[in-house]
């Protein structure tokens, strides 16, 4: 995902919530909260959109917990078996799971943000394996499209981040060229 202005994806990684919990008195923004409070209180805990929630976490007017896609039961889960994991049901909007992790590493302090950046890192390892492998194998076969198709590459695909199915049409995709190529070259040499 790149880091760019004007890049869909990290606009949408942005634009998850996380829950920050204030340390201040905030004035006549209660509206954010969703409540019927003119002001937010101390203590308070409001779900804020990752881009607005920078500038509060930095200025230090609040506190901010991991998010329930980075939990502890999620990373248990993946270390177990990170090919079980659907990562597309952990965050909405595309199920942009990495880059989403990517822009909360950005308030974590160093330790945790090293800690954050392993798992990521460790995860798309672990499944690339096995997504581009699943393309090549329905590419090969001819089931299924890239832009959906085949019932078992439908359901595979259901549970990928968006990265990861970007990269599994790309493997796809060449594997039916590469079998197109093949069997045309094939008859040209009978």
């Amino acid at each position: 995902m790149e880091d760019d202005y004007y890049s869909v994806d990290a606009i949408l990684a942005e634009n998850q919530k996380i829950q920050l919990t204030f340390k201040v008195d905030v004035p006549d923004m209660g509206h954010l909260d969703g409540g019927k409070e003119r002001d937010i209180k101390p203590l308070s805990k409001v779900s804020i959109p990752l881009w607005l929630a920078y500038i509060l976490i930095m200025s230090d007017y609040a506190d901010f917990s991991i998010p329930p896609p980075f939990s502890s039961r999620v990373r248990n889960a993946l270390n177990a078996e990170p090919k079980s994991v659907k990562l597309s049901g952990l965050v909405g909007q595309g199920g942009l799971w990495y880059g989403f992790g990517k822009m909360v590493m950005r308030l974590l302090d160093e330790p945790s943000a090293d800690e954050m950046s392993t798992i990521l890192t460790k995860t798309f390892k672990d499944r690339l394996i096995e997504v581009i492998d699943q393309a090549q194998h329905f590419g090969a076969l001819g089931t299924g499209s890239v832009g959906g198709g085949g019932d078992l590459t439908q359901s595979f695909r259901e549970g990928l981040d968006g990265t990861e199915r970007e990269l599994f049409a790309l493997a796809q995709q060449s594997a039916k060229n590469a079998k197109r190529w093949y069997e045309t070259t094939d008859r040209a040499r009978k």
